[in-house]
């Protein structure tokens, strides 16, 4: 998978659970139906917001984005449907590229060592990618829900 198709897929994602949350919401504020939504919706927005911004590190490193780019890209996981906008502004400024620059170019330092190895590997990668949205969700679970 590219680096630009696995981003839009996870950018898209993280906007769905976000609707689906803010769904939840509603339902739980507004109508009072039932707070069920937010429970289900908000660990599966918080699940697929840990695996945004994981996708998004990745995609910086191999693809060479600055900080702050990099920095505008985690921070579009914050407001609504802002992942999907990011991810147009990645492909137009054309930072999104359709193969991995890792696959075939030596890394240059430790971060992309790693980000090389999860590229040319990606059975491992995938692997690395779930165990680590089920270790910092766990995380995420020990310190506990938001407020509110």
């Amino acid at each position: 998978m590219s680096p630009l198709l696995l981003f839009r897929r996870v950018a898209i994602a993280e906007a769905v659970t976000w609707c689906l949350l803010l769904l939840g919401m509603v339902l739980k504020y507004v109508t009072g139906t039932t707070e069920l939504g937010v429970r289900v919706f908000g660990m599966l927005h918080g699940v697929v917001f840990i695996a945004y911004c994981l996708t998004t590190l990745l995609v910086a490193v191999d693809q060479r984005w600055s900080r702050g780019r990099a920095l505008l890209g985690l921070a579009s996981s914050v407001p609504p449907f802002a992942t999907v906008l990011f991810d147009r502004y990645a492909e137009r400024r054309g930072l999104l590229a359709p193969t991995w620059r890792l696959r075939s170019a030596a890394p240059a330092g430790r971060l992309d060592a790693v980000a090389g190895w999860l590229v040319r590997k990606p059975l491992h990668g995938a692997a690395t990618g779930v165990l680590a949205v089920a270790a910092l969700t766990g995380l995420a679970l020990l310190a506990g829900p938001p407020a509110g």
